[in-house]
């Protein structure tokens, strides 16, 4: 009797040391948990912004052709207006 009474004091301790340790690793994963959604918030606002760039320069692109239309449209018309004066 002497030897279970020894050893459930050892194995209750076992045991505590074990709740510990896991609260532990239960406290360190919500840490991490934490820390990776506050990196993913940041990646999805830098994706949103980003984003909204390639939309902002897409459209500026779009106005610089079009402006680029414009002024090529103006030079063939010059040029032709040129040569009916020698022709």
């Amino acid at each position: 009797m002497s030897q279970t009474g020894e050893q459930e004091p050892l194995s209750l301790e076992a045991l505590e040391q074990r709740i510990r340790q896991t609260i532990e690793l239960v406290a360190r994963l919500k840490q991490e948990k934490q820390a990776a959604l506050a990196e993913r918030d940041a990646a999805l606002q830098a994706a949103s912004e980003a984003q909204r760039q390639v939309e902002r320069l897409t459209q500026e692109l779009e106005s610089l052709r079009e402006e680029r239309r414009q002024v090529r449209a103006r030079i063939e018309k010059l040029l032709s207006q040129i040569d009916a004066l020698s022709g």
